[in-house]
């Protein structure tokens, strides 16, 4: 057995003296909690809504024994406000409220809430709790912590329902009504024997000592252990600081290796003289939770609570404190007395019908003397006559028999049935007509509103209830970022129960990204993607659930399969009037029904509806501005057309007027060379070799000077000349 340390003995003392306290405060509340509960679920089998001695006197009355009748009209009258919350479900809304916290990472987070109520089934543990709080004043359900799977290191969240409201106490010091605010807690809970030993078989000599139990049970009572989680929340100094971006952070929070350089960081000046780091710092506290299993007198398992609550949510009926004196009571305890005293009328009437007289006739025995055999039977068996004697031996007349008067019920009796049915609708405050009864109302608004009338009676145990589901959901806030701590693919639950993946990274800068094969995407890219059948299935979210802050809000109202009943009602009674509407939301029409086929339907009509409608094409006004846009490009054109077509006459006539100028230019010249021929001859010969010479594209002046130089050459030395000169003259040629 391990040895027991000074600081086990320590919080066993403490969790010894907080029991204590908590047994003494709630001990009377707790003893009319049991009675209530047992009220509720009288039956004619446990009697439970007559007293015990009652039932005594009646059972062993002398002169036969008395019925004790339970007709119980309190369990329906419970029923209505719990069936009511059942169909009005409150729901875990969640919004952002700082942080770089986002409307798309609060409606992950809802998802990632509404996944884990799924698949806890916490439907059952809220229901279960609100059964309690209706029949006996309280209930409680539980948070815990549990692996995703045998093969994994990741945990999960569960919501998980108490069977038994009185395994549970809490801080007696509680102001808060949800209880938010409790210091410390107990859940016992029985073990089989063989189990504990073979969990802890270190532990298994300690059982039985010093035991810390409720209500005078015994420790162990040969088959089974009891055991004691208890949590201790306690305040932790810290330090805050409001750093430069607008974010904040424990110091708590900063890891180990890296403080040095955050200190050396954090009173450094900028450029500017501004601080690069920190803007402001103070002193604050932030909350710590430890949890142990005690088992007898010893602690057999211990570990921190990641949490900053202690996980057990309370839902209350109604409480008050009176003369320092708590008193907790439901539905049930206004009925009491009017269901005894129904129960009592209702035995009396049926005890006064049964010892009336049940002879059918009454006859004179000279009468039926002789024929006793069909008088006995008259009951039994269907004799067409009676016959009976009309006369004596001595001629007297004897009359016949003669039927006696039934049973006759009491007026009283009845009249106290009534008078007791009616204080019961009087101390409930609902109904015949508001429990469905047949009443004058006759459109379905007017029987809603007279049933919404018993509502108001009862409506603060559903607030409470939601209240209650509000604190859930602060708590699971705060714990899925500490959870989910490590990178993994979680699923999110849509309102309408579809299932999605989406992937945790506790590293990522922002709340949440979408991602499209593999690549960032903005909003309309993401639109485009999911109208893309083949980009639709590469699809992914990135989630950080670190980065944020949110606030929780819990709204009653119909559960959804009830509001998507009154959406294909109210669309078909569009439709009906406006026939033109199924072209634009006919798909949607068939969406909200329930019929097997009805989402192919919905699929094949919102082919034929126009994208702009769906969401999916050019939004109208920017399809406007792109008509716009094309028709200006069309004038534009038509002008940059004609514009062309002008600059090419132009440039033709331009043109044209060149023509004739050079041609003008050309008989100039022709007239004036004419003239310098017929006048000197000589001097018009460069003239012509110009003309030529421009004409061919050749050189002729150089031609010539290198023809007259091998003119001159060639009177020397003829051979040399003709050989070396006359190529180069032939290629300038």
């Amino acid at each position: 057995m391990p040895r027991e340390t000074k600081e086990d003995r320590e919080i066993i003392r403490r969790a010894h003296k907080r029991f204590k306290q908590a047994q003494d405060w709630e001990s009377g509340a707790r003893k009319r909690f049991v009675e209530d509960l047992k009220f509720a679920e009288g039956d004619s089998d446990n009697l439970y809504q007559w007293d015990q001695a009652q039932v005594t006197s009646r059972t062993n009355d002398p002169n036969g024994a008395r019925p004790c009748l339970t007709i119980n009209k309190t369990r329906q009258h419970n029923l209505q406000i719990l069936n009511d919350a059942r169909q009005n479900k409150a729901s875990i809304d969640i919004r952002p409220t700082g942080d770089g916290a986002t409307y798309d990472s609060a409606k992950i987070f809802e998802g990632v809430v509404r996944h884990i109520e799924y698949r806890s089934n916490a439907t059952e543990a809220y229901e279960a709790a609100s059964h309690s709080q209706i029949c006996g004043g309280w209930g409680y359900w539980r948070i815990l912590t549990e692996y995703a799977d045998q093969d994994s290191f990741d945990l999960d969240i569960k919501i998980q329902r108490v069977s038994d409201t009185l395994s549970i106490y809490l801080d007696p010091d509680i102001e808060d009504f949800d209880g938010s605010d409790a210091r410390w807690g107990f859940v016992f809970r029985d073990v089989p024997k063989e189990r504990f030993e073979a969990e802890y078989p270190q532990w298994k000599d300690v059982v039985g000592r010093n035991a810390l139990c409720d209500e005078g049970r015994s420790w162990d009572d040969g088959d089974h252990v009891r055991i004691a989680e208890y949590y201790e929340r306690e305040e932790v100094a810290d330090r805050l600081y409001s750093l430069v971006d607008g974010s904040t952070l424990l110091r708590s929070t900063i890891p180990d290796d890296l403080l040095e350089v955050f200190d050396s960081l954090k009173g450094m000046p900028g450029e500017d003289g501004e601080p690069i780091l920190i803007r402001a710092e103070r002193r604050t506290t932030r909350w710590r939770v430890k949890w142990y299993k005690i088992a007898g007198s010893r602690i057999v398992d211990r570990k921190d609570w990641p949490g900053q609550f202690i996980p057990i949510v309370r839902v209350i009926g109604e409480e008050t404190v009176i003369d320092g004196k708590l008193d907790r009571k439901g539905h049930t305890r206004a009925l009491k007395d009017a269901q005894r005293m129904y129960n009592f009328w209702t035995s009396a009437a049926a005890e006064f019908g049964a010892l009336q007289g049940k002879t059918p006739y009454v006859a004179p025995v000279a009468a039926i003397e002789g024929f006793e055999n069909y008088w006995n039977n008259a009951n039994k068996v269907n004799y067409s006559v009676l016959p009976y004697n009309h006369m004596t031996d001595d001629g007297q007349t004897i009359p016949p028999p003669q039927r006696a008067q039934p049973p006759v019920q009491s007026t009283a009796y009845l009249t106290g049935m009534q008078t007791a049915a009616q204080e019961l609708m009087l101390a409930s405050g609902q109904y015949q007509s508001e429990m469905g009864a047949p009443s004058n109302e006759r459109s379905g608004v007017a029987i809603q509103q007279r049933q919404r009338q018993g509502d108001n009676a009862t409506y603060h145990y559903i607030d409470h209830l939601a209240q209650s589901i509000r604190f859930t959901g602060r708590i699971l806030i705060d714990l899925i970022p500490k959870v989910y701590d490590t990178e993994r693919v979680t699923k999110i639950m849509a309102e309408d129960g579809s299932l999605t993946d989406v992937q945790v990274d506790p590293t990522l800068k922002q709340p949440v990204m979408k991602m499209v094969d593999g690549r960032p995407v903005d909003d309309e890219g993401l639109k485009a993607a999911q109208a893309d059948p083949d980009l639709r299935d590469k699809v992914a979210t990135i989630f950080n659930p670190n980065v944020g802050k949110y606030a929780v809000e819990s709204d009653i109202g119909p559960a959804y399969a009830t509001r998507r009943q009154e959406a294909f009602a109210a669309l078909s009674d569009m439709l009906k009037t406006n026939s033109d509407l199924a072209k634009i939301a006919g798909d949607i029409l068939f969406k909200s029904a329930d019929f097997p086929g009805a989402d192919e339907v919905a699929e094949r009509i919102k082919r034929t509806i126009p994208p702009n409608i769906l969401g999916q094409g050019v939004p109208p006004a920017e399809a406007e501005l792109q008509q716009k846009v094309q028709q200006l490009t069309a004038l534009l054109q038509q002008m940059d057309a004609a514009l062309n077509e002008k600059q090419a006459k132009e440039a033709a006539d331009y043109e044209h007027r060149e023509d004739r100028h050079t041609l003008d230019s050309y008989r100039a010249e022709t007239d004036r060379m004419k003239a310098l021929a017929a006048s000197d001859p000589e001097a018009f010969r460069p003239v012509i070799r110009q003309l030529i010479g421009d004409a061919l594209g050749l050189d002729l002046s150089t031609a010539m000077a290198q023809q007259a130089l091998g003119d001159a050459l060639r009177g020397a030395m003829p051979g040399a000349v003709n050989g070396a000169l006359m190529p180069q003259a032939q290629a300038q040629a």
